[in-house]
């Protein structure tokens, strides 16, 4: 009886344990694929994001620049300027 059970200890040594040390590591290796998608895929939203912001940004220096010049333009008609600027479309 002790020598069938060292046979079965002996078969769960060699093959069991590295078929189970195996499966733990695919494991393992798919779960971090999937995060480095999900990061990958994160930062590129962020990216996106942050161009848009970017742009957004831009267009409202620019708005920023048209009212500082026309307010500290002393010269130029105020009401028309402002009338001139609510008939151009928005970026």
């Amino acid at each position: 009886m002790d020598r069938g059970w060292m046979i079965i200890g002996f078969f769960f040594i060699v093959v069991g344990l590295p078929v189970i040390f195996g499966a733990i590591n695919d494991m393992y290796k798919r779960q971090t694929r999937l995060k480095e998608k999900q990061l990958e895929m994160l930062s590129h939203e962020t990216a996106e994001k942050a161009a848009q912001y970017a742009a957004q940004i831009e267009r409202l220096e620019q708005r920023v620049r048209v009212l500082e010049r026309i307010a500290t333009d002393k010269g130029s008609d105020l009401a028309a300027e402002i009338e001139s600027l609510r008939d151009q479309p928005l970026n």
